[in-house]
């Protein structure tokens, strides 16, 4: 049996053991990259750890202690306070207002897991604070994201443009950036009112939630592995002493129950600092191109000299067991791309005798990689494979470059992506393996849905 196809085996041996049992998912797959580099693939222990995704944990680590260092103080709650009276109290509208954010961030040419990293703390912030479902925040921030993330001048839209004009094949950077804020908005219209959003019309701030509309309580087994690892510590005194308790009154219209609203909150020197903070690494990732991990740590640091009590129990609130899990697919699929089963797969695909079905296959490719590995790199390395049957003029180029690159960057929802595993690390302790389970629903099927959309929109008619 080839090599590339007993590491696909094990991948999913790897999720289906995760599954039925208690075992880790993040230690069995570094476990399997252990054994599958040693027996299969010939490689030494020095090639495995050449495949841990030392950035995605740095920045994994580096963002969620930032941020708990932030909840601590009342920084975050001072922010989502903010966020409510710019749109008038509408709970409805802050979702989108996080979607519009995390677009206009990376159409201006951030990276999209940098931008994420920025706006997901905040957003996940919001929806605790008023009873949102943080899978709803989450994917219309992962969504934000990648609508704005084909812009001519951003990094996915540069580096798809770039592979075309480099392979001689018609392009249109506008359209491939147009189609792709469309697909994303539309699609977080239906996660919008999958995930609750119509119970949030009409509410706005201090209104007690309708029953049955808060986010379910996590259960015992709801995620493979994924429990909260010790980040289950209280908060603060910090940021439960920046909220007021809240209290229910009679309404006057006749027996309606809502919520005292809390009262403004200060921003006082400690929350000054990190909101500071942030912004310096807002500015940083996004003008100056740092890294993201290394510089929230970075800040973090200088923050805990300054503001000892913001630090108090902030490392014990890092999400260890997501960034385990994360880190540990991630080195497997890496040893599955130095394996070439990634090149195996797309060539054998291209190699199809029927050039609609090949391109079909070529985005389910797309999209399954690109759901536990780099997107960026899968966008450089999947267009290349199918030059060959573009360049016969069987399939439309353009429309088959635009479901290829949708459909390789909608699955960032993955829990296995930076997004998805930001935005699995940033919610509620409490929340945290419910997130998880949904996040890996939504993202498996988007590996489905999305390149059948694309492809029957794109490429079937041949009008691109």
């Amino acid at each position: 049996m080839p090599a590339e196809v007993i590491s696909i085996l094990v991948l999913v041996l790897v999720f289906l053991l995760a599954t039925v049992t208690s075992v880790h998912m993040g230690a069995l797959a570094l476990f399997a990259a252990f054994v599958v580099a040693l027996t299969v693939a010939g490689e030494t222990t020095d090639d495995v750890f050449g495949g841990f995704p030392g950035d995605l944990f740095v920045v994994l680590v580096g963002v969620t202690f930032l941020f708990a260092m932030a909840r601590n103080n009342g920084t975050v709650d001072w922010l989502v306070q903010v966020a409510v009276r710019a749109v008038g109290g509408r709970v409805a509208l802050i979702p989108w207002v996080m979607f519009g954010v995390t677009a206009a961030l990376t159409a201006a040419g951030a990276v999209v897991p940098a931008a994420i990293a920025i706006v997901a703390p905040i957003g996940l912030g919001f929806a605790r604070r008023h009873r949102i479902d943080p899978v709803l925040m989450g994917l219309l921030i992962i969504n934000g994201g990648s609508a704005g993330g084909f812009s001519p001048i951003s990094i996915f839209g540069t580096i798809t443009n770039g592979v075309v004009a480099r392979n001689g094949l018609e392009g249109s950077p506008p359209l491939l950036f147009a189609a792709s804020f469309v697909f994303n908005l539309l699609l977080s219209v239906a996660v919008f009112f999958m995930f609750g959003g119509r119970e949030l019309l009409g509410r706005r701030e201090g209104d007690a939630p309708a029953a049955g509309t808060a986010p379910a309580p996590a259960r015992s087994g709801d995620g493979p592995g994924t429990g909260d690892g010790g980040g289950g510590a209280a908060p603060a005194s910090g940021g439960t002493a920046a909220r007021t308790a809240t209290a229910t009154r009679t309404d006057a219209g006749g027996g309606g129950t809502a919520v005292a609203q809390e009262a403004p909150i200060a921003l006082d020197r400690d929350r000054g600092l990190t909101l500071l903070g942030i912004v310096a690494l807002g500015v940083g990732v996004l003008a100056f191109g740092l890294d993201v991990g290394l510089t929230a740590i970075s800040v973090a640091v200088v923050l805990s000299v300054f503001s000892p009590r913001s630090a108090k129990g902030a490392v014990d609130r890092v999400a260890w067991s997501t960034v385990l899990l994360i880190c540990g697919i991630v080195t497997y699929v890496s040893l599955m791309e130095r394996m070439g089963t990634i090149d195996f797969l797309g060539g054998s695909v291209a190699a199809i005798g029927v050039p609609l079905v090949a391109a079909l296959l070529i985005c389910v490719i797309g999209g399954a990689v690109s759901a536990f590995a780099s997107t960026t790199g899968i966008l450089g390395a999947l267009i290349p494979l199918a030059v060959p049957f573009l360049l016969a003029g069987e399939v439309g180029a353009v429309g088959m470059i635009v479901a290829l690159a949708i459909s390789s960057s909608v699955v960032d929802s993955s829990p296995f992506s930076t997004s998805g595993a930001l935005v699995v690390a940033n919610s509620a302790p409490d929340q945290r393996d419910r997130v998880f389970r949904r996040l890996m629903q939504w993202g498996m099927s988007m590996i489905l849905v999305a390149p059948l959309l694309t492809w029957g929109v794109f490429v079937v008619p041949g009008w691109l």
